[in-house]
């Protein structure tokens, strides 16, 4: 049985926050290519389970901040796997545990909700994410 894990992508900068999700379903594989392939393809990515309020705080963060992350929501019974990828992804990008929510910025892991919130209130997150030109400013 094959479990979808559902991504959120905001790139339509005209439109609310509501009109401009759009919703894409991913057949995960068991080798988790698919997972790594949403990593690799978006600047910022915040990835949590299926209705997390942590989740959508980084993303609110992060749209006030003027990014559109991409949101990738995971359903329990993949879980176990997807986390599993992310690890492997974390590895080579040189992070380590992955927790949920994890933010990956340039495709590497940047961290999860502490993480985001100590480099946005210290200053640093806006010039990391302009760096991996996820922001234009």
């Amino acid at each position: 049985m094959q479990g979808t894990i559902s991504c959120a992508r905001n790139y339509n900068m005209t439109t609310t926050v509501g009109e401009s999700l759009r919703p894409l379903s991913l057949k995960t594989q068991g080798n988790g290519e698919r997972v790594r392939m949403v990593v690799e393809e978006n600047a910022v990515i915040v990835i949590g389970r299926r209705g997390c309020c942590m989740c959508h705080v980084v993303r609110r963060l992060l749209l006030g901040l003027g990014v559109n992350p991409a949101v990738l929501e995971i359903d329990e019974e993949r879980e176990d796997e997807v986390l599993s990828e992310l690890e492997n992804i974390g590895v080579q990008g040189g992070g380590g545990t992955v927790k949920l929510p994890a933010v990956y910025v340039g495709g590497r892991l940047f961290g999860g909700l502490d993480r985001v919130m100590a480099t946005h209130i210290s200053g640093e997150l806006v010039p990391i994410l302009k760096e991996v030109g996820a922001l234009w400013l």
